[in-house]
């Protein structure tokens, strides 16, 4: 297929018989006709062969530093598998590279996982030995700290967010404005040294850890993991899968500790890696509400600010997720 100029090719015009070569995969692979899956990591298509299915992913342009976070994320990726962690398979192309050139595109493969819809109401336990088995794999990497897991995004910048919002008659403007207070004393809790690092997933929300078709679950996304402190991303998974029910908190956390999973969460200081994270996605989703030029475009982003509205992190839920 050739494609008007200006075009830029996808992975409708990819040859099958070339991404079959490149991956050295079955000769009589099919790849379905346009995307199965769309969302802000892209389009995802599939491809299907005697020996199994693989979910096909373009790589556009990125930089050198994303780059190197997606090769290391894909490694970390093949640790877990080979560590028995419940993860897709990486399939690497002939060269041993992650990302194999196809018919002018740059794409990768991951094994095809049937999955759920995703939800936070997931078997607490299973949760929690799910993640003691991420942090307990044996990874060194090099991907070091990120401000968007611990620092805050400030009380200068929310005024600025709101002023702006409110100038463009948001209308989930006054709602955020009554959050600042609650919003300032969390980011007050940010700012100690991590007691431990090692390499975390960081992305452990609900849309990366799914119910697969024989009700295990399995995670995924590892593009951006990289180091953290066990016990801050244990936290996350707290805020996430736990929400203020103290029942579920404890269950989780009492498997993550009986499946040898080294992180404690103690104190509200713990609880930094959800704080910024999630303040850091809210201001983004603010941002991108702004900028929008469509009605889609604000009603996807106003959607994106929604749930943290709807279900905001603060000091009373932390409260509820510490020990008793």
């Amino acid at each position: 297929m050739t494609n008007p100029p200006d075009t830029p090719m996808s992975l409708a015009d990819v040859d099958v018989r070339d991404l079959i070569r490149t991956f050295d995969l079955d000769p009589s692979g099919r790849l379905s006709g346009a995307a199965v899956a769309r969302g802000r990591i892209g389009e995802i298509w599939r491809l299907d062969t005697p020996s199994g299915s693989w979910a096909v992913k373009q790589v556009g342009e990125v930089s050198p530093e994303e780059l190197t976070e997606i090769l290391e994320g894909a490694r970390f990726q093949e640790a877990a598998v080979s560590a028995g962690v419940p993860a897709p398979a990486v399939r690497r192309a002939t060269t041993g590279d992650l990302i194999g050139e196809v018919s002018g595109l740059r794409v990768r493969l991951v094994a095809w996982v049937e999955m759920d819809e995703p939800s936070p109401d997931v078997d607490p336990a299973a949760m929690g030995r799910l993640v003691a088995g991420l942090h307990r794999v044996p990874f060194d990497g090099s991907i070091g700290l990120d401000p968007w897991y611990a620092d805050p995004v400030g009380e200068a910048r929310w005024q600025e967010v709101v002023a702006a919002l409110r100038g463009a008659h948001a209308p989930f403007a006054d709602e955020l404005d009554a959050l600042r207070p609650e919003i300032a004393a969390l980011e007050g809790l940010l700012g100690g040294a991590p007691r431990s690092l090692r390499t975390c997933h960081r992305d452990l929300w609900a849309d990366n850890v799914r119910f697969t078709g024989d009700g295990s679950l399995c995670v995924f996304d590892f593009d951006n993991a990289g180091l953290a402190e066990p016990s801050q991303e244990l936290a996350a998974v707290l805020v996430e899968y736990a929400d203020a029910d103290p029942a579920r908190g404890s269950a989780l956390r009492d498997a993550y500790e009986d499946a040898g999973g080294p992180g404690r969460v103690e104190q509200p200081t713990d609880f930094a890696m959800p704080i910024a994270q999630l303040l850091h996605i809210l201001d983004e989703g603010c941002r991108r509400w702004l900028a929008a030029t469509s009605v889609e475009d604000r009603a996807d982003n106003e959607g994106w600010v929604r749930e943290f509205l709807a279900r905001p992190l603060t000091r009373s839920v932390i409260d509820t997720l510490l020990p008793a």
